[in-house]
């Protein structure tokens, strides 16, 4: 897959996972509205119904404060004979309705006289009931009308208020935090908060800090909206406002970030899958282009040397057939070394390997593999030491695999050496353990080459050498040993000034 194809799909993906965000977010917004919607007239209807409720309340106290005893005897009369009654008489209805208005030049001792005189009359005709009725009903109004004259503290009973408030909100489901007020239009100050009398000391117009919230609040209605004008507000504030419209929905909110966030997490990861897996399809390609590198060549040794030796002129010389012979024997020693090489690696990734554990002397593998190295490095020019400080070299590992990283290492350290190489093993006592470090003064490592370096196939490109060779699979194969011997590879590098890779080898396993 190209890069264009690739970056189509990052773009096309990208765009699905920011839609799906968007709408996600829309929905939970539309939510949110809704509930706040819903809350609001939940709120006022709770307010509405309270102030509907002390109406009822106050017009009971004066229905109840108007019975004495004859007008019991006279209410007891017109029930049975079917005129008015508490349950029947509506008080709340307007002034101008009714089989009467209210003359507000008859007094309230004239209004009883009139009662008691047509309470004298012993007629029950339905004219005189209906007379009856009539005035009956202009004494309950003028009652309604006269308790407008009371303070708006005096009409209101605080246990009441406090009851109805609770209640009603609880009715719709409010059941969060809240204070709530009683405000005086003609005190321009809050008389009731929180079921407790108030008194403010503040200037006309303002109102102390202390009520400013629920005064501010956008939930408020008319008391006694009868009354003209009315004389107070019923106010409530909710602090946890915000939580309380949110609590239905954080479920749904925490699951969409949850399922927003594996998303994103699915997302980066597939990105860098597929960026992953085209840089190991390119060293893998890589490989093979190298490995038919390396194979080609000494096969078409191994054919010319074949080729050699059977011509009649070649044949008759034993010393040149004994050298054809011999290049012959080393080029298959090369092509089998590289097999092994990939054959180890092959079964590395299976886990399908087991060391074998013996008491492996370090210094004596270190010296083998610096010896084996040294006829490389003279040829050009170059030198490779072995400074082993380390008072017990002796721990448990397989001879043979720890001899060939110690190679792989001493190998990498001449191949990237552009000229004169200078190699150093060191050796060291460390906590429970050995360490060895092998450095060269070669051409080093940027930083994005030394997160790479362990990655099977992978090889840092030499710049303008040419003559490097191999199949990226060396330093894999030293990282996956080192881990087998619960060990450890380490490295430093700078580009320019060499590297240096440090060995941990644990005594016991």
């Amino acid at each position: 897959m190209n890069k264009k194809a690739i970056w189509a799909i990052i773009g096309l993906m990208s765009a699905a996972v920011i839609g799906v965000v968007v709408l996600q977010m829309d929905l939970i917004r539309t939510a949110v509205h809704v509930n706040e919607e819903r809350f609001e007239k939940n709120v006022y209807a709770a307010l509405n119904t309270v102030v509907r409720r002390l109406e009822a309340e106050e017009n009971r106290e004066v229905f109840n404060h108007s019975i004495n005893g004859f007008m019991t005897t006279y209410y007891q009369e017109v029930q049975h004979s079917g005129g008015v009654s508490p349950d029947n008489i509506s008080l709340d209805r307007p002034l101008n309705e009714g089989p009467n208005i209210l003359n507000p030049k008859i007094s309230h001792s004239d209004l009883l006289d009139e009662l008691m005189a047509e309470f004298a009359n012993p007629c029950t005709c339905s004219q005189c009931m209906a007379r009856k009725d009539n005035t009956y009903r202009t004494l309950m109004v003028y009652f309604q009308q006269n308790t407008q004259e009371f303070p708006l503290e005096q009409r209101i009973k605080l246990e009441h208020l406090n009851g109805v408030v609770k209640q009603e909100l609880a009715n719709r489901g409010i059941d969060t935090e809240y204070n709530y007020g009683v405000f005086s239009r003609d005190k321009k100050s809050f008389i009731i908060v929180d079921g407790h009398y108030v008194v403010e000391d503040a200037q006309p117009k303002e109102i102390l800090p202390g009520y400013r919230t629920i005064y501010n609040s956008p939930y408020k209605v008319d008391l006694f909206p009868e009354d003209m004008p009315s004389p107070g507000l019923l106010m409530i504030h909710f602090p946890g406002r915000t939580s309380f419209v949110w609590r239905s929905l954080w479920m749904n909110f925490l699951g969409s970030i949850i399922f927003t966030s594996l998303i994103l997490f699915c997302f980066a990861y597939t990105i860098h899958v597929i960026f992953r897996q085209k840089k190991v399809s390119e060293m893998k390609t890589d490989f093979i282009n190298n490995m038919t590198h390396e194979f080609k060549t000494p096969i078409a040794t191994i054919s010319l040397a074949a080729d050699s030796i059977t011509s009649p002129i070649i044949a008759g010389s034993p010393d040149k057939v004994s050298r054809f012979a011999n290049i012959i024997k080393q080029e298959n020693k090369r092509m089998n070394s590289q097999v092994e090489k990939v054959l180890q690696m092959a079964l590395i990734d299976k886990r399908d390997f087991s060391l074998k554990l013996t008491g492996a002397n370090l210094h004596d593998i270190i010296n083998h593999a610096v010896e084996n190295i040294s006829l490389q490095v003279e040829k050009r020019e170059g030198s490779v030491t072995a400074r082993l400080e380390a008072s017990n070299p002796i721990i448990e590992g397989d001879v043979t695999h720890i001899s060939n990283i110690i190679n792989n290492l001493l190998d990498n350290a001449n191949k990237y050496s552009s000229e004169k190489p200078e190699i150093e093993v060191h050796s060291r006592d460390v906590a429970n353990g050995v360490e060895v470090a092998v450095s060269d003064k070669g051409i080093g490592m940027n930083k994005e080459q030394r997160k790479h370096i362990f990655d099977k196939f992978y090889r840092v490109h030499t710049g303008n050498l040419h003559d490097v060779k191999g199949f990226g699979l060396g330093l894999s194969y030293v990282k996956a040993i080192m881990t087998a011997h619960k060990g450890s590879v380490e490295v430093k590098s700078e580009l320019g000034k060499g590297s240096s890779f440090i060995l941990f080898f644990p005594y016991k396993q």
